[in-house]
């Protein structure tokens, strides 16, 4: 799944059949609402203030594998969620029916 605003370059018809060609469903925030994606912007503000702000990527694989680690490992793992009740993603999903 793809989630963005509803800027130029998403929303043309160009994008957005690259995306359908590759099998990506495509998300779109509410016109004219700017929380619709609070949770995107949240996590790519803790992204860059918790890794990339900190880290030098001599490689566009070694920048791959950095978030890769941060994201598996760290956000999902690791860091607990305010808005999971101080829980980490993976514990919430375990305890999912």
């Amino acid at each position: 799944m793809h989630h963005s605003d509803r800027g130029a370059q998403y929303s043309s018809s160009e994008y957005r059949g690259l995306l359908t060609k590759h099998g990506i469903a495509i998300s779109m925030s509410a016109k004219g609402d700017p929380y619709d994606n609070a949770v995107a912007e949240s996590f790519f503000s803790n992204l860059k203030n918790e890794l990339t702000h900190h880290q030098v990527f001599h490689s566009r694989e070694h920048a791959r594998m950095a978030i890769f680690n941060y994201i598996e490992v760290f956000y999902n793992r690791q860091r607990i969620h305010q808005g999971l009740g101080y829980k980490t993603p993976a514990e919430v999903e375990a305890a999912a029916p």
